[in-house]
């Protein structure tokens, strides 16, 4: 009572607070206040049950949310509340209680909350809320959440999310229980089905639907919602999802949402832009680029989802392989820039970390020890430092790594005990406000994100890496050199010595990213890292001070450098001692130098000419380690040892703590140790790789002696004779190595030499030279190598020393004059020419070391491009002529090749052995690189095609044509798509100078017929790459050309095209290509191509190629040729004077794409055709200058293409109406037959504007049969269901006709025959799909083409019905025929006998129609046949009077024999299936077939009658209806439905006087299933006989007389059959079926008036002649004759003629039994019933007396 309570004091607060001013509320207040303290149970009882009570208790709450003060409204929506919680409101108050709470949504925002609550305790307190109430509660909370104060919207928002859930709830209560039928309603899904489902499941569904609509932005179904943010929207599913996904798994109409909404919706919001990463990297960047722009806490947080997304190694690669892989760098002008996600990750991270130095800190020990903090050294002061040289080289993430190397270690730096926080922001999110953050936590979290990177991408690389580059094992060891696992940066602890940790973890990690990045062979990157290390290792302070520190005796250095004050954790000066230490490498520099040699020992065999870097970090070691201890280095090939010196010791207690485990073993003699190990393993190396090492150790040599000496070495020798000399003994250098050495200016070489710290040449002299040194030592090691293996030094050497000249010249000459530049650039490029184009006649001899001499000649070419192409001002043709003699042609793969041509193309079924492909076309050792390095000088070449004449454009597009052919499949393409495409940019750039307009026309061609000649090429990529760019250079550039360069592209290029891409050209030139043997294969194509005429039986057709590729091809060509013929067809093509040509040759083309073309080919080729005639078609009915040249080309459009679609319909239709399934062509696929009618329904349109009227009649019936062989085509392997609604071919045929105009006599008739064909498919023409063998298998085997279709069973096969096209023509027809009755021609051309017998079909069969539909309830065809029928039949009658003469005799005749046929297919139809169907079904069928019983007495027998229906149809009406009235069956036949013949009732015309003996039976005979309808046949059977109806009396009297002997023959059948059997069943009871039909007859016989005379004419031999007037009576007749004469003419005469049997049941001592059928039973069979319970006898006594009386009195007897 405590909620009573409460209400009562609501309601007195109510009436206080509008006592003054709303006087009414106050007494509506008081009253509910007086209801509630007289019977409070009771009234909120009412209440819920919407009592009397309602309204009194409610009015107060609804009149004080009416006013507008906003306390009376809060005090009013408490009392609701209050209501509510109490579920004292009923069901019908809560629209209004939702209407009031919607009025008072604009008020304050107390109130507001208030109604939110309400809304809350409404929902849940009433489950029964469902539909559009439910739908208008949601939809207050969705506008409150769009409120803009705050609480108000998250308020609103926590509502929903509530309401949602307690919706969902409210499914899984309702799947527990057994819903009601009238529970359930349907609904339509997204895919079109329908469900049935219970409220809540509904309320859901179609919640959720409007939520995934209203997130996609779309218009919701059930939320009558405008808009509703994405987020929210996508919260509120993830809340659904989340708490209920078990129950989306159980309702499949749920998971169809997910498929047609929500997958739809998530794959387009993240298929755009890497939103999600992106939006993380601005949170992150956000401080660094504007400052204070987010909160801190929020870049914290991103950084913490940041480091749990970089620690998936596997999704950081995915995340590059999607966005950055194959993105186009911003610096290159690309416009995918922004998708380099990864790249902005790093960036971000970099920015990141190095954006606080001050407050991370830089290790003091970082850059040594013993050297002062300040930079103070005079000798490192210089513009090159080697910060700048790292920055130059290194990416981001090796500058990152560096720079956190010196950032942490240092008291104020980074520390995990420092910056760490207990619990991670992340896990916090439910706290209101932020956590304290520590300052440095966002750098610590950097930091682990690029550890975490760093740690992923070489636990990658490194371990494929290692599967199968493994190094050889080192002298005397089995084990091989394996990097190093990454290091896991997690497992370190959490304590002080975190610190050094972290610095192992990243000296560890920058040596495994270096690893990663050699494995990879990505030499950038590794070179940044390695230098990276090198900067860590060495830094040139410590150099700076060992050079400025005094010279001390020798043997007070005996010990190393490295102090213990190294080996602290970071502790500058930890030491006590005043005493200055010596300049030296901290135990982080030795870590750092010590990770650098494993990294190098590891890609020993790849580092190529970055060993010069590694070996100069390794000197100035060496020089910091041991020169500048105690002794040199030592003797060669001995390992230097150096000793150590320990520093002042220092007392224990000043130590903090022990160093790390990575950096306890950090000391001089290990690292020397391993740089030694560095050194011997230089045996293990390669021959490639031993040179380079060698190589690098004599450039820095010669650098060093150089740089002492202060002159290079050779300068006065001439470039290159220095290297020379220094690489004679062991090999020559690569050409790219000396290049660089060579080039390099001196001071350039100073520089870096300084850079190093060793810049003062008196430092090593004393000593000796190091490279010089460690040569000895690798020479001692590797003495076999030396000695046994030499290869072709002078050569190589000369060539080498001679491209560097060559490289240089051209640079130099930017001053000159310009006659000396271009003899001087001649003179280059002739020499260079004769190094490229070596004599290596024959084919295939050139040695190695001619190709290396040609590569080396390339790559000088293409430094000279690079440097100085721009200045180039002779030579081209010397250029290009030089790059075509590396390319040859492409070898042809034989497995591309046709099957008919490797087996000898002659059908049989053994095969030839191929011949080997001519030497030409074999790879040789080296062309490969030679190709690539050409095509790259081929690209240079392309950047300066504005430089270039004509004569040189033409040399380069023939050059690139050359590389379009090479075997690289990627060179060749990127010649063909990027290449072509600049060249044709710069030709249509100089086109528009008027006076260069022809040359650059006729370049144009050139251009391309050279890139027609890709079109062909073997190879899939680069035939459609030029197909492309062939077709969008004309269609960008086709505005601009002259009609003259139009007629050749189509007749050179276009044509041509389509030539070469048809099956039969294929095959002819796949065939030359095979036997070629020549390198070039330059052959012209031929504009026309011989082809077949379409009239040519089937086998002459040549088959389509196998391979899919060309198909793939020439859809492209088409789909290309239809977008040109759509921009430029009016504008330019149908102005050329050879237009009809072109035109007529073009279609011919489709017309052959789609009879002999692969079936892929097929619809493409009609749709290219289509686009055409609806470009021709928009301007049909343009008002332009030239109309009459544009109207007479429109015309020939459409009448040649008219000309190809009857071609082309001719084969569909001989195909469809060939009964062999074999064929030498693939079926047409439904695809492209739609395609072929869209084109149809094309030339109608333009056909019809241009002449104004339809086609005539002759056309119509070209085009109906051309429609009716595609809709009838069996043989397509894609045929779509076609049962609830039309395939697209019958969809697109159906349209077809109904386009056509009617207005043509005798088109009306005509569509109405196909029609009717159409609607009779479903009945006689539905078929099973066969499965289709794949043609071209096995092209060889002539019987594999021919082999029947495959059987399957009947689960697996498919089936076309021709359903959906029944239940649509049907109707139709009906249409048709009552817009046309009024035409003549419909019946005098047969066609209502063939719109009747489509009715006739289903009719007939009736229950054995196929099904309607397979999902939906449409009505059975039988039944819209017989709907359909009864339409028409009422108009057949009346027009065939109209019509009179007009209508043959033999036409009346055949229309009512199809009329009757109908009838009797309905009435006698197999009904046998409607026995299993429940009681009421069977009644509504009867009922249903009544109507036909009904038509056919209203419509059809009234008409009958007339003097041009034969009596013969007449009579077989009424023994339709005389079979149709059996009520009984022998049981032995009770399954099988009556026939004609064991039903034919005795002969009716016989004479009274004939007597018909009856045979008694004592078998069982069961009833008919239909008792009533056969009923109704009776009743209609004995109307037709009476003279019941009085309009066309001549007409009725004639179906009466001809009508009689079946009537006759019936009831005798009864009457006949009772008398014989009763003789023989003694007192066995008749059944009950028997004994009704025995009264029933004898009822009807009773009350049955006949016209005067018609059992007269019906027994005479002429009953029409007689049926109106019959001859006077003959009085001369005898006198029993004159009586019975008089009787037949009387209207009671059928009472006469069955006397005899009348007489005999009367006589029958039967005894009547007491169950005898009631007189209501009778009447409700249709006929009159006797008032009480009677008896066969009495009846019979009746019908004899009320005869005899009747005609007595027409005799003239008394009574």
């Amino acid at each position: 009572m405590s909620s009573l309570t409460f209400l009562v004091t609501e309601l007195q607060s109510l009436a206080s607070e509008t006592r003054r001013k709303h006087p009414e509320v106050r007494e509506a207040a008081e009253k509910s206040l007086a209801l509630l303290r007289s019977s409070p149970e009771q009234v909120t009882a009412n209440l819920a049950s919407d009592g009397w009570h309602a309204d009194d208790l409610l009015r107060p709450v609804f009149m004080g949310c009416a006013t507008k003060n906003a306390k009376v409204i809060t005090i009013a929506l408490g009392s609701l509340q209050r209501l509510i919680t109490l579920r004292a409101v009923s069901l019908s108050a809560i629209p209004t209680i939702i209407q009031t709470m919607n009025d008072c949504m604009s008020q304050g925002v107390d109130i507001q909350l208030k109604i939110l609550q309400t809304l809350l305790s409404l929902i849940t307190n009433f489950p029964a809320i469902h539909g559009r109430l439910l739908a208008n509660s949601l939809l207050l909370c969705f506008k409150l959440h769009e409120s803009r104060t705050a609480v108000v919207s998250s308020t609103a928002a926590a509502t929903l999310r509530q309401l949602v859930m307690f919706v969902v709830d409210k499914v899984v209560e309702e799947d527990r229980r057994l819903l009601l039928a009238s529970e359930l309603e349907s609904i339509t899904l997204p895919d079109g089905t329908t469900q049935t489902l219970g409220p809540a499941a509904r309320d859901t569904f179609v919640i959720f639907e409007d939520l995934c609509l209203l997130g996609n932005g779309e218009r919701p179904q059930f939320l009558q919602l405008e808009y509703l943010h994405k987020t929210f929207a996508l919260e509120l599913i993830e809340s659904v999802l989340t708490n209920y996904h078990e129950l989306f798994r159980k309702h499949s109409e749920l998971l169809l949402l997910l498929r047609h909404h929500l997958c739809p919706l998530l794959l387009k919001t993240l298929q755009s832009a890497p939103v999600f990463l992106t939006l993380l990297i601005k949170i992150v960047t956000s401080e660094v680029e504007t400052a204070d722009s987010r909160p801190g806490w929020m870049r914290v947080l991103a950084m913490e989802i940041m480091r749990g997304l970089c620690s998936d190694a596997e999704f950081m690669r995915s995340v590059w392989q999607r966005y950055d892989a194959f993105a186009v760098d911003s610096d290159a002008g690309g416009a995918a820039a922004s998708a380099l996600v990864f790249t902005l990750l790093i960036s971000a991270l970099k920015r990141l970390v190095t954006s606080r130095p001050s407050l991370l800190g830089v290790s003091a020990q970082m850059q040594g020890v013993g050297v002062p903090a300040s930079d103070s050294l005079p000798h490192i002061h210089h513009g090159h430092s080697l910060d700048s040289v790292a920055g130059m080289v290194a990416t981001a993430a090796s500058a990152t790594v560096s720079n956190v190397v010196g950032m942490i270690g240092s008291e104020a730096g980074l520390s995990v005990q420092g910056a760490a926080m207990k619990v991670q922001c992340i896990d916090q999110l439910d706290k209101a406000d932020a956590p304290p953050i520590p300052e440095a936590y966002i750098y610590l979290l950097g930091v682990q994100c690029l550890v975490s990177l760093s740690d992923g991408l070489a636990g990658y690389a490194i371990p494929l890496y290692n599967t199968f580059a493994i190094q050889k094992p080192p002298a005397g060891s089995t084990e091989p050199v394996r990097a190093p696992g990454p290091l896991d940066p997690s497992t370190l602890p959490v304590t002080e010595p975190a610190r050094e940790g972290l610095l192992a973890a990243r000296a560890m990690l920058n040596a495994a990213l270096a690893r990663a990045a050699g494995s990879l062979a990505l030499p950038t990157p590794r070179d940044a890292f390695l230098t990276a290390l090198a900067k860590a290792a060495l830094p040139p302070r410590v150099v700076a001070a060992l050079d400025e520190s005094p010279q001390t005796p020798t043997h007070l250095h005996a010990r190393s450098p490295v102090t213990l004050e190294g080996l602290t954790l970071g502790l500058a000066g930890a030491t006590s001692s005043s005493t200055p230490q010596a300049p030296g490498l901290s135990a982080r520099n030795l870590a750092c130098l010590r990770a650098l040699v494993a990294a190098a020992l590891f890609l020993a065999g790849t580092l190529g000419t970055s060993w010069f870097a590694v070996l100069e970090a390794l000197q100035n070691a060496d020089y910091v380690l041991t020169t500048r201890g105690t002794t040199p280095s030592g003797p060669p090939g001995a390992g230097a040892t150096a000793a150590g010196v320990e520093g002042q010791q220092q007392p224990q207690q000043q130590r903090l703590q022990a160093p790390h485990p990575l950096l306890a073993d950090v000391d001089s003699e290990s690292v020397q140790a391993a740089i030694q190990r560095l050194f011997d393993a230089s045996k293990m190396l390669e021959d490639a790789a031993f040179r380079d090492f060698v190589a690098a150790l004599c450039k820095l040599s010669v650098e060093m002696v150089s740089m002492q000496s202060g002159v290079g070495v050779g300068v006065g020798m001439g470039a290159g004779e220095g290297s020379l000399e220094v690489t004679e003994e062991d090999g020559p250098p690569s050409a790219s190595a000396s290049s660089t050495s060579l080039v390099t200016p001196l001071s350039d070489r100073f520089s870096r030499r300084r850079v190093s710290g060793i810049h003062i040449p008196r430092t090593l002299v004393p000593f000796g030279d190091f490279g010089i040194a460690r040569l000895g030592g690798v020479a001692a090691l590797n003495i076999q190598r030396l000695v046994y293996r030499s290869p072709d030094p002078i050569r190589l050497q000369a060539a080498s020393t001679l491209n560097e000249v060559l490289a240089i010249v051209p640079r130099h000459l930017s001053v000159a004059p310009s006659d000396l530049q271009a003899a001087v650039q001649r003179r280059v490029l002739d020499v260079l020419a004769q190094q490229i184009m070596l004599d290596t006649t024959p084919p295939g001899t050139s040695s190695s070391t001619s190709m290396e001499l040609r590569r080396m000649g390339l790559e000088t070419l293409h430094q000279i491009l690079q440097a100085s192409g721009h200045t180039l001002l002779v030579g081209w043709e010397t250029i290009f002529e030089v790059l075509g003699s590396v390319c040859r042609p492409a070898a042809v793969d034989p497995t591309s090749l046709p099957a008919p041509f490797l087996s000898g193309g002659d059908g049989g079924g053994t095969s030839r052995t191929p011949r080997p492909l001519p030497l030409g076309y074999l790879q040789e050792k080296g062309y490969s690189a030679l190709i690539k390095i050409a095509f790259q000088c081929m690209t240079l070449m392309c950047d300066s095609l504005a430089a270039l004449s004509p004569e040189h454009l033409r040399l380069c597009i023939s050059t690139l044509g050359q590389f379009g052919r090479q075997a690289d499949t990627n060179i060749a393409l990127t010649a063909a798509e990027s290449l072509f495409w600049g060249v044709s940019d710069a030709i249509q750039a100089k086109r528009r100078e008027a006076e260069q307009e022809p040359a650059y026309s006729g370049l144009w061609m050139h251009l391309l017929l050279e890139i027609l000649r890709l079109c062909t090429d073997a190879r899939p990529e680069v035939r459609l790459g030029a197909i492309q760019t062939l077709f969008r250079t004309l269609q960008l550039y086709g505005a601009t050309l002259s009609l003259d360069t139009w007629d050749e592209c189509v007749w050179k290029v276009t044509f041509p095209l389509l030539d070469t891409l048809s099956p039969s050209h294929i095959r002819r030139e796949n065939v030359q290509i095979y036997s070629s043997t020549s390198d070039s294969t330059d052959t012209s194509t031929s504009t026309t191509m011989r082809r077949a005429d379409v009239t040519a039986p089937a086998q002459t057709w040549p088959e389509p190629m196998p391979d899919p590729s060309w198909d793939e091809s020439k859809v492209v060509a088409l789909q290309s040729i239809g977008a040109i013929l759509n921009d430029f067809l009016v504008s330019k093509i149908i102005h050329l004077p050879s237009f009809s040509k072109a035109w007529e040759t073009f279609v011919t083309h489709i017309r052959d794409a789609f009879l002999l073309d692969s079936r892929t080919v097929s619809a493409p080729a009609l749709r290219c055709l289509e686009r055409a005639l609806k470009a021709a078609m928009a301007t049909s009915g343009a008002d332009t200058g030239d109309a009459a040249l544009l109207r007479a080309s429109l015309g020939d459009i459409w009448e040649k293409t008219w000309t190809k679609c009857e071609e082309i319909g001719a084969l569909v239709v001989q195909r469809a109406s060939s009964t062999s399934a074999s064929s030498a062509t693939a079926p047409f696929t439904q695809e492209s037959l739609v395609a072929f009618v869209d084109v149809i329904k094309c030339v109608r349109s333009i056909s019809r504007t241009l002449e104004g009227a339809e086609w005539p009649l002759k056309r119509i019936s070209t085009l109906m049969a051309i429609l009716k062989g595609v809709l009838t085509y069996p043989d397509s392997p894609d045929y779509r269901p076609d049962v609830d609604k039309l395939s697209p071919v019958q969809a697109i045929v159906m349209n077809a006709v109904d386009s056509i105009e009617l207005m043509e006599t005798g088109a009306p008739s005509y569509i109405l025959r196909d029609l009717s064909e159409y609607a009779t498919l479903a009945f006689i023409a539905s078929f099973d799909i066969p499965e289709i063998p794949k043609r071209g298998s096995n092209p060889t085997n002539a019987a594999a083409t021919q082999a029947p279709p495959v059987v399957t069973t009947s689960s697996q096969k498919k089936r076309v019905t021709y359903i959906a096209l029944a239940k649509m023509c049907m109707p139709k027809l009906a249409d048709l025929f009552l817009q046309f009755k009024e035409k003549e021609e419909i019946f005098v051309d047969e066609t209502i006998e063939a719109i009747l017998s489509a009715y006739a079909i289903p009719i007939k069969f009736k229950y054995d129609c196929p099904p309607p539909s397979k999902f939906g309830k449409d009505p059975p065809l039988w039944k819209t046949a017989t709907s359909c029928f009864l339409r028409i039949v009422k108009e057949i009658g009346p027009r065939v009077d109209a019509l009179g003469s007009r209508l043959s005799p033999v036409r009346v005749e055949s229309i009512w024999r199809q009329v009757i046929d109908v009838y009797r297919s309905g009435i006698l139809a197999d009904c046998s299936v409607a026995d299993n169907f429940s009681l009421l079904e069977q009644e509504e069928e009867e009922n249903f077939d009544q109507s036909l019983i009904t038509s056919l007495e209203t419509d059809a027998v009234p008409c009958l009658g007339e003097d041009r229906v034969p009596d013969y149809l007449i009579a077989q009406v009424a023994k339709v209806l005389h079979q149709g009235s059996q009520l009984l069956q022998h049981e032995s036949e009770e399954d099988y439905p009556p026939t004609p013949t064991s039903l034919m009732p005795p002969d009716g015309r016989s004479d009274s006087k004939v007597e018909h003996e009856e045979v008694g039976s004592t078998v069982s005979l069961s009833a008919v299933s239909r008792e009533r309808f056969s009923y109704w046949c009776l009743d209609l059977l004995f109307f037709i006989c009476s003279d019941t109806a009085i309009d066309r009396e001549a007409s009725r009297r004639r179906i009466a007389a001809l009508s009689l002997p079946a009537l006759i023959g019936r009831c005798r059948t009864t009457l006949a059959g009772y008398v014989a059997d009763e003789k023989l069943r003694g007192n066995l009871p008749f059944p009950r079926v028997r004994e009704e039909e025995l009264l029933y007859v004898l009822h009807k016989l009773r009350e049955l008036r006949l016209w005067p005379g018609s059992l007269w004419a019906a027994l005479s031999e002429s009953p029409s002649k007689y049926a109106t007037e019959q001859p006077a009576i003959d009085t001369s007749l005898q006198p029993s004759e004159l009586i019975a004469d008089s009787v037949k003419r009387s209207p009671r005469a059928h009472v006469i003629h069955f006397y005899t049997l009348l007489c005999e049941i009367a006589s029958t001592p039967r005894k009547a039994p007491s169950a005898w059928v009631s007189a209501d039973r009778l009447v409700t069979s249709g006929g009159a019933a006797p008032t009480s319970k009677d008896s066969e006898t009495a009846t019979a006594v009746r019908v004899l007396a009320g005869g005899r009386i009747e005609v007595g009195r027409e005799l003239g007897v008394p009574r």
